[in-house]
């Protein structure tokens, strides 16, 4: 905490405090979305769960707010433009880059796969269900599949900001395209796999957002915001009114509508456009605001856990319904009733509690500094490290312990085993100076 309120009374007046505090209020919603939708049940004496996006007709509506994830790649394009602006500024490679970028996220994911798959061990070990015992640890894991995405992004982001610079708004509305052609190919042949490159491409279509924001494409009067918010509104709106997508903006829709975020959709990047242009319009009003010591700080402390906050975050549910809700110490009403919602100001309390603990616990893997490197990383190391890295997960984050390559004694082996040979390449290439405080 003190090293974080240095860097909050050392941040430098030409830093856009709005983008950190869009990152904090989007990892902030993604937890409290992810605790008030997961519903906890105990049935004959075994855990188990329901999603309210299904017990309540409101609730695919209120995704529309809690579906934040265009608001993550928004300002992580941002970022990503500025500081490789920075990298090469300061005659850095692009490998280099990458290379920094993906160990930030890999390290405490490292730490994180490893404790869930010793947690699914010891569960076996100790007699628990194995169904239950691998769908709570599926549970836990669930944000791994936007390390998948991200990483991805990152190995990506360097060619991808350099096309932004020179082709400006046809490079954006390329990936829209192709976003428009994998949800027509799903219309037509009735599966979602046949788009399943549009879970890179949309996200990645927003991540460029993030970058002409950067470059001042959409700032310079304020009518960008104004149409992107509007229109993008609009064609969301009238996509799922007048076209065949659901209205949910999270999980899966009821047949035959697409659901719009397994892959994204056109559906989706109107809401992303919207929320593009509604976080610009209010940026001048709340910027001000982030003058003030105190709430400055507050984002800084945020921000200095964030991937910490968004990895652990359903792990606490984990926790409190195998040790509250399974012995019968926390009521248990029925879902989406007017008492299931009145103890829900308990239950998010219990889960902040657990998660601050976690947080505690793990966030030296992410704040600790990364070494300086002295020679430039080998690229074809460094993304196909990356790429390995992304393998792994992929597997992990879509069949949880289970696995896409044979278990060994029912644990996913072979994924962490990817992983950590991914992780061991993209660490490995280059050579290193003594560690330098994180910035």
């Amino acid at each position: 905490m003190a090293r974080v309120r240095r860097l909050a009374e050392a941040t430098p007046a030409r830093r856009d405090r709005y983008v950190d505090l869009l990152r904090a209020v989007a990892i902030v919603m993604v937890v409290l979305g992810h605790w008030l939708a997961s519903a906890v049940t105990v049935t004959d004496g075994e855990l188990g769960g329901v999603n309210l996006l299904y017990e309540v007709d409101w609730a695919p509506w209120a995704t529309w707010v809690f579906q934040v994830m265009p608001v993550f790649f928004l300002v992580g394009g941002y970022a990503n433009a500025a500081s490789f602006a920075k990298q090469r500024r300061e005659g850095g490679s692009a490998a280099a880059w990458v290379q920094s970028r993906a160990l930030r996220l890999l390290r405490p994911t490292a730490v994180f796969v490893l404790l869930l798959v010793v947690g699914f061990a010891l569960a076996l070990a100790l007699g628990f269900d194995p169904e239950v015992a691998r769908t709570a640890v599926w549970l836990a894991g669930i944000a791994l599949w936007f390390l998948v995405v991200y990483l991805a992004v990152i190995a990506l982001a360097p060619a991808m900001i350099a096309w932004q610079r020179r082709w400006g708004w046809g490079v954006i509305v390329t990936l829209v395209v192709v976003v428009g052609a994998g949800d027509l190919a799903r219309v037509l042949t009735g599966s979602d796999v046949v788009a399943g490159g549009n879970y890179v491409v949309g996200w990645l279509a927003v991540h460029q957002l993030g970058v002409a924001w950067r470059e001042g494409v959409l700032t310079r009067t304020r009518r960008p915001a104004y149409l992107l918010a509007l229109g993008g509104a609009a064609v969301a709106v009238g996509l799922i009114t007048w076209g065949p997508y659901g209205v949910t903006m999270v999980g899966a829709a009821p047949p035959p509508e697409l659901g719009n975020a397994d892959p994204p959709t056109l559906a989706l990047m109107g809401l992303a456009a919207a929320q593009t242009g509604v976080a610009l319009l209010l940026r001048p009003v709340v910027n001000p605001w982030l003058q003030r010591p105190r709430v400055w700080l507050g984002v800084v402390v945020v921000n200095a856990v964030i991937l910490t906050i968004f990895l652990w975050h359903m792990v606490p549910v984990v926790i409190a319904g195998a040790t509250l809700m399974l012995p019968g110490l926390f009521p248990q009403p029925e879902v989406a009733s007017g008492a299931w919602f009145a103890l829900r100001v308990p239950w998010v309390l219990v889960l902040a509690v657990l998660l601050a603990v976690l947080v505690a616990v793990f966030a030296w893997f992410e704040t600790a500094a990364l070494h300086k490197r002295t020679v430039a990383p080998s690229g074809v190391a460094v993304g196909g490290g990356i790429l390995t890295c992304v393998a792994a997960l992929a597997g992990l984050g879509v069949t949880g312990m289970e696995g896409v390559l044979p278990p060994v004694g029912g644990l996913p082996l072979g994924e962490v085993a990817l992983f950590a040979l991914g992780l061991a390449v993209v660490w490995g290439t280059g050579r290193s100076a003594p560690a330098e405080p994180r910035r």
